[in-house]
């Protein structure tokens, strides 16, 4: 039996992780900083839930003792500079030196598709320095890079869905963004595919893999499958990006997290797809699940304006 720490367990993308991880017969830590946020997992087998703080080095460096590896999943949509340093360089820079102290070498790392210093997201930025700052730490690295993730219990198709059962009309900026979706059990799989490393055409310990789903959809397009197999399916309406810009300033301000910023518009400025530099998820042995076969088994009739706002007050998707 192997141990794992996961941070960003309690999240969409961590649940998934630990009950693939649990099938496993690995032994699951997953620290957060309040344990109720962990519902989601407290019951699976042989997975300990801990309240911590893991910023502060010296409590991280505690919760490593002991385990063969760890996987980041942690990361923020939205925020300011400060925030998304503080998430994707901070905290990596943090696990770094907590790695080393502790003897813990093996790291999974789950960054996002389309990520670069140069691009005009922030969020994208500070994805790429966090990547850079754990490939200079000499450690047995894996980074995965997926594109937007969908699946049930989603934040993105689900909050389509329910959108098009409250307003007559979506009016959407970026409409013609491009994306290849990926299914979260796809993202998932990766996961524990490169930290058992078997079977493999090749180590996936200091490698990067694109996560990518089979089809190229825009944003539109992403809209209207939601649409169709939600309650209500609602004319698009493509807004033009400056129109596009005031409607994700005036969302910012609005309570809670917001449905779209302007640094959300940003990194959709440039399509999120693979870009065949790297492995995909064949290479982990993973065939990708489409979005027109995966929406339909979780997008149901259950939107409604309370739980449009309960999606808006949430935490982070990952």
């Amino acid at each position: 039996m192997k141990n794992i720490l996961v941070l960003g367990g309690t999240g969409f993308v961590g649940r998934h992780v630990c009950e693939k991880l649990q099938r496993q017969g690995w032994s699951i830590t997953v620290p957060t900083r309040r344990a109720i946020n962990a519902k989601a997992v407290q019951h699976l087998p042989r997975l300990t839930v801990l309240e911590a703080d893991v910023h502060d080095e010296a409590t991280l460096t505690s919760l490593l003792a002991g385990h063969d590896a760890v996987v980041n999943l942690i990361a923020i949509l939205h925020g300011s500079e400060a925030a998304f340093e503080r998430t994707h360089v901070t905290l990596p820079q943090t696990l770094a030196r907590a790695c080393k102290a502790s003897g813990v070498t093996r790291l999974v790392h789950v960054s996002a598709l389309g990520v670069g210093l140069d691009s005009p997201s922030r969020y994208q930025r500070s994805k790429a320095r966090g990547e850079e700052v754990l490939r200079q730490a000499g450690l047995a690295l894996t980074v995965l890079r997926p594109s937007v993730i969908f699946g049930a219990g989603d934040r993105f198709l689900n909050l389509f869905a329910q959108l098009q059962a409250v307003f007559p009309v979506v009016p959407l900026a970026a409409a013609s963004a491009r994306f290849q979706p990926v299914w979260v059990e796809d993202v998932a799989k990766a996961v524990v595919s490169a930290l058992l490393d078997r079977n493999l055409p090749m180590s996936s310990v200091g490698q990067t893999f694109e996560c990518a789903g089979p089809e190229v959809l825009t944003l539109a397009d992403l809209v209207r499958i939601a649409g169709r197999h939600g309650s209500k399916q609602r004319p698009v309406l493509p807004l033009p990006m400056a129109v596009g810009r005031l409607q994700a300033m005036m969302m910012e301000l609005a309570p809670g997290e917001p449905l779209m910023s302007r640094d959300n518009l940003a990194a959709m400025s440039v399509d999120n797809l693979a870009s065949g530099q790297w492995p995909g998820l064949t290479s982990l042995g993973i065939t990708p699940s489409s979005v027109h076969t995966i929406a339909p088994t979780y997008l149901g009739t259950r939107g409604g304006r309370s739980s449009l706002l309960k999606a808006r007050a949430g935490g982070t998707s990952r």
